[in-house]
């Protein structure tokens, strides 16, 4: 080989070697990938943040948007139709079927989900799937108890009520002393929808290829009647939930418990911080003394890839990882984001740990509990946001004086059918 030849050998040796080098200080530095991931969830920006440290080739970015139905949903629906979705999303349980009715979710299941369902706790995988195909990584629930102040109940001598009626009864020795066991939300008709589901009901569902609405059923006439006569007779309070008046009347002792979801224990935690130490949990209360134990859930939330995404495959493998890794799921249970829906998280010590708010209580055993009981064939519609807003209107219509709950079930059955006929789907009313 002649001298030149030589030099030049070298030269291209040298010029691909940097090259090599360049292109690998691209690689660590510029990520492949770029995704855009939209939710509401406090501290789900260090579940975010750790994966970005973890997975240099896939770089998520998150957005802060209003709770679903505060301004969420309607963000996500008008990026739909100006063409520019987020990647990924943050959405209820209940809100799965309307986005998918609006085509704006991604089919996972060509991506391969279906290795992952064993991961997940079956029910909560179902909410996600529809005509056996798959559009939703399950994250959270809300299985439902009793929070109820300790301090109080043991001061007058009052048990932890094991069914509604002595509920009622409890409710009546507080008012004696100038306090409330609860309020009432008339507005809030998720909850008013999770105590039908305790009491058996199912308003929603599908067969023979049309929607089934069944709401002024006995189980819903049922917990109608039974809030109405706590509201008429003045034990339960009516003013909204998780608002300030109620934080304060939590607080202050004024309200005594709450039968609500194991997301709330960080709601109590953080807005009634001098209450810590004087909290228990208990059993949701029972229709029935000597029957099959039956809780009810509130509220959770899935992650989604939404329609139109670039980068399917990669924000599916963000949201499965975002939703089983054991460092990931630690963080969000700590944030208070629910009840996991990955099997493998129902060991951690994250949840079994005893908690000085609730008087060193294990206090989710009593969740893990509730859980198991909850009647997984609920199903939720794609007109669940408008449903809600016509019990909202009928319930509170009645706290004022309008009607009765029980009264106005018809009413709601009618609107909701209706509902779903403006959007061209088939309903079959019960």
């Amino acid at each position: 080989m002649t001298l030149l030849a030589r030099n030049t050998a070298s030269c291209l040796i040298a010029a691909v070697a940097l090259l090599f080098t360049v292109a690998a200080c691209g690689s660590t530095n510029a990520p492949k990938v770029n995704l855009t991931f939209w939710s509401w969830v406090p501290g789900i920006d260090k579940a975010v943040d750790l994966w970005n440290q973890e997975n240099p080739d896939v770089h998520v970015e998150l957005s802060n948007v209003p709770a679903g139905g505060s301004g969420g949903y309607a963000k996500m629906r008008a990026s739909l139709t100006a063409g520019d979705p987020p990647d990924l999303a943050q959405v209820e349980y209940q809100e799965i079927p309307s986005l998918l009715v609006d085509q704006g979710l991604e089919d996972l299941t060509s991506l391969g989900i279906e290795s992952d369902k064993s991961k997940f706790v079956d029910w909560q995988w179902q909410q996600g799937v529809f005509n056996d195909r798959v559009y939703a990584v399950p994250q959270a629930s809300g299985p439902m108890a009793m929070f109820y102040r300790q301090d109080l109940f043991k001061k007058w001598n009052i048990e932890p009520p094991r069914t509604w009626a002595d509920f009622e009864a409890a409710a009546k020795v507080f008012r004696k002393h100038h306090t409330y066991i609860a309020t009432f939300p008339a507005a809030n008709s998720a909850y008013f929808g999770a105590l039908s589901w305790q009491a058996g009901a199912r308003w929603f569902g599908t067969q023979g290829g049309k929607w089934t609405v069944d709401v002024d059923n006995p189980a819903t006439r049922k917990v109608a009647k039974y809030w109405n006569n706590l509201v008429k007779k003045d034990l339960v309070k009516t003013e909204p939930d998780m608002a300030n008046g109620w934080f304060k009347d939590i607080q202050d002792g004024q309200i005594t418990s709450w039968v609500g979801p194991q997301w709330g224990d960080a709601l109590l935690r953080g807005n009634a911080p001098a209450t810590s130490g004087k909290w228990k949990v208990a059993p949701m209360p029972q229709w029935s003394e000597d029957g099959k134990f039956v809780s009810s859930n509130w509220g959770g939330s899935s992650t989604v890839v939404m329609h139109g995404s670039d980068h399917a495959k990669e924000a599916l493998r963000f949201a499965i990882w975002l939703n089983t890794d054991a460092d990931s799921v630690n963080m969000l249970i700590k944030s208070g984001y629910g009840w996991p829906a990955v099997k493998s998280a129902r060991d951690s010590a994250a949840l079994n740990r005893k908690d000085p708010f609730f008087g060193n209580q294990r206090y989710n055993k009593v969740f893990a509990a509730a859980d198991a009981a909850v009647d997984t064939r609920w199903q939720w519609s794609p007109t669940t946001a408008e449903a809600y807003e016509h019990f909202n209107n009928a319930l509170q219509g009645a706290v004022d004086g309008t009607g009765t709950f029980a009264g106005s079930l018809p009413q709601v059955q009618d609107q909701i059918v209706k509902d779903l006929e403006d959007k061209g789907l088939p309903v079959d009313a019960r």
